[in-house]
């Protein structure tokens, strides 16, 4: 490995340390402090590393899991946007392929290919490992909200109609996430908004 190769790649990994510092709206389990995307990261991919073997169509979880270690990476430069921010979400999209490219024009042009591939592949949701990761990383939160008794929902007025409405994707997918996803979309009645 070159010393340029090599410094790209510590500088990259510098950089990603940054998403520790990503403040999310959800709250640990004992809210004690709100959560950050690294830690929403990882634990979006143990969910898939344990639900990928209930699912009836069978997927790379090794890729599902790089897709999921990736896909909060542009936060550090776009920041986290809330599931229920509309206005945040009208420009997200676009906020995010930007820091996509800086941040991983960071490494040597390989691997920053690589990297951008893995991204670029879970915002188009078209694979089996694709459609896994995106379900997990919704459905992180969704049981986060529920261990806090829905607390950030009800802080931002959410209804239930909103919450089923952002896992739609999920319980259209794979028969076993939908009805994990249904079973506890059954438990957040109580605390959520009434509209």
């Amino acid at each position: 490995m070159s010393a340029d190769r090599l410094a790209r790649i510590v500088a990259f990994l510098e950089r990603a340390d940054e998403l520790k510092s990503v403040e999310r709206m959800t709250w640990l389990g004992d809210e004690s402090r709100r959560e950050n995307s690294a830690e929403h990261s990882w634990h979006a991919a143990l969910y898939a590393l344990v639900l990928a073997a209930e699912l009836e169509q069978p997927v790379d979880v090794g890729h599902a899991l790089a897709l999921l270690v990736v896909h909060d990476l542009v936060e550090i430069e776009a920041g986290d946007t809330y599931a229920f921010d509309e206005a945040g979400r009208a420009g997200q999209h676009a906020r995010e392929a930007l820091a996509a490219t800086e941040l991983f024009g960071v490494l040597p042009a390989d691997a920053g290919a690589r990297l951008q591939a893995l991204w670029d592949e879970f915002e188009a949701r078209e694979t089996a490992e694709a459609r896994l990761a995106v379900a997990v990383d919704r459905l992180q939160a969704l049981v986060q909200n529920l261990a806090v008794r829905g607390r950030v929902w009800q802080e931002n007025g959410i209804t239930a109609e909103q919450v089923r409405q952002r896992n739609a994707e999920t319980l259209a997918g794979d028969p076993a996430l939908a009805a994990l996803v249904e079973t506890l979309l059954e438990r957040v009645g109580p605390y959520l908004v009434r509209k």
